[in-house]
């Protein structure tokens, strides 16, 4: 029986240049190697229309997002309310083939009755109301502050509702469990994150600095770097390297007021992972505590020693390959005592054993056909 298959994406899904994407391309790539028949949907609003999805999809359809006031609305969170569709809708209706809905983003269909016997699946990436949270709490700007705080109080509302109704693919086993036990949903099983063709490639022995990475236009990505180059680095003098998409004329500044700090912008794919491996260690704090840090997985495929708080590995089986810390004297103190502590063959064999097992694109994809199909 051919398996044929409604993917609806946030985004577009290509180039998977950053974490949002990673999941949902990786994956489309992973079922058409399985022979599944993929009906691609796509929001599009700015990254444009890209060849590259057509050889993994019978079809790719783009559509527009509503942007700004005509998005707004006082029920719906406006990662929803921006993604109604009446043609999108119509193309759902067609047929009668299962839909995989990337993210509460992509859940508007679920509002319309005659999706009510569908087989329907929501991919949950965040437990979206606790990232807006999250959001709001790391950012200045009063006005992105205000809207943080109402999207934030929307989606727990429309999560809630949501988790009784739908079948649910978790990514990490702290989101699973807010689901079953604050909204009570039943219906949620766990599927790892899909990822490019990695191979575990640490280096043995010294790296040559500290690097945090990310997208720095994002609040709580900025408010990490901010602390730690106010609270951490600013004590003990060691190297770091901040790189990442967009920082600000604030975060450049200070970052070239500490001598032993320097700022890379919008480096390319391939920058970025020669900075990685070349690194001691990677710093990676989170002010979000939600889905999975595809940043943090990157690092122990490809990095040595990693230095998280609890943010940014809770739920997600990856603390075994991290040393944690809580406070930032205690980020100073393992970020000192590892920079002189070479990485070892040991700890690169742990690290293949634990990112293996979790992170196997044929393993998930046929668990995920399973899931759908039942074979």
């Amino acid at each position: 029986m051919e398996k044929k298959l409604h993917i609806i994406s946030f985004n577009v899904p290509y180039p998977a240049d950053y974490g949002g994407v990673y999941d949902v391309f990786y994956k489309l790539v992973a079922l058409h190697q399985e022979a599944v028949k993929i009906h691609l949907h796509c929001f599009d609003y700015g990254r444009a229309e890209q060849p590259e999805l057509s050889r993994y999809c019978e079809s790719v359809t783009y559509y527009h997002r509503e942007m700004g006031h005509k998005a707004i609305s006082c029920s719906l969170p406006y990662i929803v309310a921006s993604r109604r569709n009446d043609a999108l809708i119509q193309n759902l209706l067609k047929d009668d083939h299962p839909i995989f809905m990337e993210g509460i983003h992509c859940t508007y269909p679920l509002l319309d009755s005659r999706f009510k016997n569908r087989n329907c699946f929501v991919r949950l990436h965040n437990v979206e109301y606790q990232y807006y949270r999250d959001l709001f709490k790391s950012c200045n700007s009063p006005i992105k502050k205000l809207y943080y705080w109402n999207e934030s109080r929307l989606l727990r509302c429309y999560e809630a509702a949501l988790a009784k109704s739908v079948r649910f693919l978790g990514i990490t086993e702290k989101d699973e469990a807010i689901y079953r036990n604050e909204f009570g949903c039943k219906n949620i099983d766990h599927l790892p994150l899909f990822i490019p063709n990695w191979e575990i490639s640490c280096e043995e022995g010294m790296g040559n600095y500290c690097l945090y990475h990310g997208d720095l236009s994002v609040p709580a990505n900025e408010k990490a770097a901010f602390w730690l180059l106010e609270k951490v680095f600013h004590q003990i003098k060691l190297p770091l390297v901040i790189a990442g998409k967009n920082p600000s004329e604030k975060l450049i500044e200070l970052s070239h007021q500490q001598r032993c700090t320097c700022i890379v912008a919008n480096p390319s794919e391939k920058e970025m992972q020669d900075m990685i491996s070349k690194a001691h260690i990677n710093v990676l704090p989170s002010f979000t505590s939600t889905g999975i840090k595809v940043k943090l997985v990157n690092a122990l495929f490809h990095g040595r020693h990693c230095v998280v708080n609890d943010a940014t590995i809770e739920g997600s089986g990856l603390g075994a390959a991290c040393y944690c810390g809580t406070t930032a004297q205690s980020f100073q103190r393992l970020i000192s005592q590892l920079y002189h502590q070479p990485f070892t063959k040991e700890e690169i064999l742990g690290r293949k054993k634990l990112l293996q097992d979790i992170f196997n694109n044929t393993v998930n994809a046929k668990k995920l056909i399973e899931m759908i199909w039942g074979s």
